[in-house]
């Protein structure tokens, strides 16, 4: 998505884990706070959270959505068949217990709890099977369906295909089946490792069918026009304009006796220094990602709450540009700004220049980190980009270009962008970058179109593999969008994902030369950093769980203690 807030998140990494145990005294739970979060919150004590967040939230219908604010908030009021659980790991939730698997581990069997929707409804394979195949429906323009079920959910490739190549198809060929209202069965192309955390991600979630149809249009256009299954209902919402929203504690959902936290009040506010300010004024108990200027006035202050996130934050360029198709027009761009220098002065925050575009301490085999093996690909050199722009300019028969650069609209972003322009502008004699600061749902609708030549975009795993990285970049991958294409690359995937799923050691070496192909020989992608998070968060708040894929937060474990 993942997600990061853009886009928005395996086990925990090295890192993490170490910041956790100084954190919390060496108990290694998720919760930042140093609480594990055993629900056990004073009852005299309101049990509300007030936090901040820099965006809207630019859908909440599960089938739409593709950043990790979205995913963030559906996480809280839905579920699926897994869940993550405060320790970042996949477990049953509306699945009542393990699945019945075949013996080549390609069809599941899922048998399903007694839970409930909002409405009193009971939740249903059926709503599964309806959400699934709208998810993968063409006419339904998801983002994410394509991208998280083809080549894992049987068909769900063909049918994508079928459309693209303007030919028939039928969704009810996707490999999901309600056998009676209590036993789902899901069929795979393939193996797939990770199974677990792809049907704890909120793609597959369920939607009830006859409150959908009822809506129409109104679908999850505001609070009251969803249902909820999760731990908290939206009690208000008011679209993708909205600048605040409710979440209450639902009561329907069927751990309800677990869940302590009564509501949650979240406003958007896309400055730090103002939500700094509503903090310390104690308007406010979380702030959202703090921006670089504020991060030195709290270290060592143990209400700020940092950790190395697995994610990556990139320039994309779209080649479908005539000038971004050129190789050494991309090798210039790609090497011609000092990433180091804007990790260290711009973001000044813990984030780390990313010379790759799978994140270090992620993933790891046998104790050996993905990244050891391939290193840094991209790297900051003036001199070789001013070679290769010189070189793509006589290629294209120009002596300059303006290039049209997509970007976000907070104060953090703005700088990052500007400081990118300049360095562009000054290694690159002839260029001229025109910077576009719009919101991320504006973003999200441009990158979808295509409609930019250089996009700012990051990237957080939606599950705890590196091929939530490397399958982005296949040939019409359903989150590439941005024209790359190498056979060689779609080949190397391929066997990841296909007959080399279950042989760890030869699929990293597939997905390493995979990445050390699209960045070192295509430049097909400009990484620029590695980020790393701070919040601020009040001390009375326990069990917050803080996710490295999918969603970023769960409240389900959240309890506010006295002082």
């Amino acid at each position: 998505m993942k997600k990061s807030k853009f886009s928005l998140l395996l086990v925990l990494t090295l890192v993490f884990s170490l910041f956790l145990s100084a954190c919390s005294g060496g108990d290694g739970g998720k919760d930042k706070d140093g609480a594990k979060g055993d629900n056990e919150g004073k009852s005299d004590v309101p049990q509300e959270l007030r936090m901040l967040d820099s965006s809207e939230i630019p859908t909440m219908d599960t089938v739409l959505a593709e950043g990790s604010t979205s995913f963030t908030y559906i996480n809280n009021v839905g579920e699926g068949l897994y869940r993550l659980d405060q320790d970042h790991k996949p477990v049953p939730a509306l699945a009542d217990g393990k699945p019945e698997i075949s013996e080549d581990k390609t069809v599941y069997t899922f048998k399903l709890r007694d839970s409930k929707w909002s409405n009193g409804d009971p939740v249903t394979a059926h709503d599964f099977v309806f959400a699934w195949k709208r998810a993968i429906d063409p006419e339904t323009a998801s983002p994410y369906g394509p991208y998280m079920m083809g080549g894992k959910i049987k068909n769900a490739e063909k049918i994508t295909q079928a459309a693209a190549d303007k030919k028939p198809y039928d969704v009810n060929e996707l490999g999901v089946e309600a056998v009676d209202d209590k036993t789902l069965k899901v069929t795979l192309e393939k193996p797939v490792v990770y199974w677990e955390d792809l049907f704890a991600f909120p793609t597959f979630y369920p939607q009830n069918e006859k409150f959908y149809k009822e809506k129409g249009d109104a679908f999850a256009s505001s609070a009251e026009n969803l249902l909820y299954n999760g731990p908290f209902k939206m009690t208000k919402w008011e679209g993708t304009d909205a600048t605040e929203w409710v979440l209450e504690k639902n009561e329907n959902y069927y751990n309800a006796d677990k869940v302590k936290l009564e509501k949650i009040t979240v406003n958007v506010v896309k400055d730090s220094n103002s939500a700094v300010n509503a903090f310390e004024a104690d308007e406010t108990d979380m702030t959202g990602l703090l921006s670089s200027d504020i991060v030195p006035q709290y270290e060592g202050d143990d209400r700020m709450v940092s950790w190395l996130e697995p994610t990556v934050f990139w320039i994309k360029m779209n080649q479908k540009s005539e000038a971004l198709a050129n190789k050494n027009i991309r090798a210039a761009i790609a090497q011609g700004f000092n990433k180091e220098d804007l990790a260290a002065s711009i973001l000044n925050n813990g984030s780390v220049a990313a010379n790759y575009f799978v994140p270090k301490d992620f993933v790891k085999l046998d104790g050996e980190d993905f990244r050891e093996k391939n290193g840094d690909l991209i790297k900051f050199d003036a001199d070789a980009a001013k070679k290769a722009w010189e070189t793509g300019l006589k290629e294209l028969g120009v002596d300059k270009l303006e290039i049209r650069y997509l970007g976000g609209d907070t104060e953090a972003a703005k700088k990052t962008d500007a400081y990118i322009k300049n360095q562009l502008e000054k290694n690159l004699p002839g260029l001229t970058v025109k910077l576009e600061s719009v919101p991320f749902a504006v973003r999200l609708e441009r990158d979808n179109a295509m409609d930019y030549d250089l996009q700012f975009a990051g990237w957080g795993p939606d599950y705890g593999n590196a091929l939530s990285f490397t399958d982005l970049w296949i040939t019409n991958g359903g989150s590439n969008r941005m024209g790359y294409t190498n056979p060689k690359y779609d080949e190397l995937i391929k066997k990841a994902q296909g007959e080399l799923a279950t042989d760890e050691k030869a699929n990293w070496e597939a997905q390493q030369e995979a990445e050390r192909i699209m960045l070192e020989e295509d430049f097909g992608l400009a990484p620029v950093y590695q980020r790393a998070a701070n919040i601020l968060l009040n001390p009375k708040v326990k069990g917050l769980a803080i996710y490295n894929y999918g969603p970023d937060y769960s409240f389900q474990w959240v309890t506010i203690e006295g002082e």
